[in-house]
């Protein structure tokens, strides 16, 4: 099962890390992709949750393993020029990211094709685990990989 570092995080919530590049490619060095939130503005690319933050290039989002959540428009529509793993949400149940993934709002059933995203919000304990899925995307990941199967 993939495991997939929520914005770079791999062990809890962290506001000041989260979407930092050197989480992200910290995070990706040690095997786990990487959800990431992208803005454009202005032509220019940013990691940032809720605002553009950090200034990155196209370069960067070409890193192996990152699957890629626009923030806006412009970003969406500079995502559908390229081959990378993207997607667009906001409190949809589910999604098609670029790839063909189902990306699963926390709690929603789950397929071979899901992504079950932030388990730790339906369990906290991370005990009950849904691994009927291909990956699980959590600010948990390295509590996860010590029991995955």
């Amino acid at each position: 099962m993939l495991l997939i570092a929520h914005r770079g995080l791999t062990v809890g919530p962290d506001p000041e890390l989260e979407n930092h590049p050197a989480k992200i490619i910290n995070s990706l060095r040690s095997g786990f992709d990487c959800e990431i939130d992208v803005w454009m503005v202005d032509s220019v690319l940013y990691l940032g949750h809720d605002a553009p933050t950090y200034t990155i290039n196209e370069e960067f989002l070409n890193n192996p393993g990152l699957w890629i959540h626009a923030k806006n428009l412009e970003a969406l529509n500079y995502l559908t020029t390229t081959k990378l793993n993207y997607f667009w949400h906001q409190t949809d149940d589910y999604v098609i990211t670029s790839h063909h993934y189902i990306w699963a709002y926390p709690g929603k059933k789950l397929t071979e094709r899901s992504i079950c995203v932030m388990p730790e919000w339906e369990d906290k304990k991370l005990e009950n685990l849904d691994k009927n899925c291909y990956g699980i995307c959590s600010d948990y990941v390295y509590k996860i990989s010590e029991f995955k199967s």
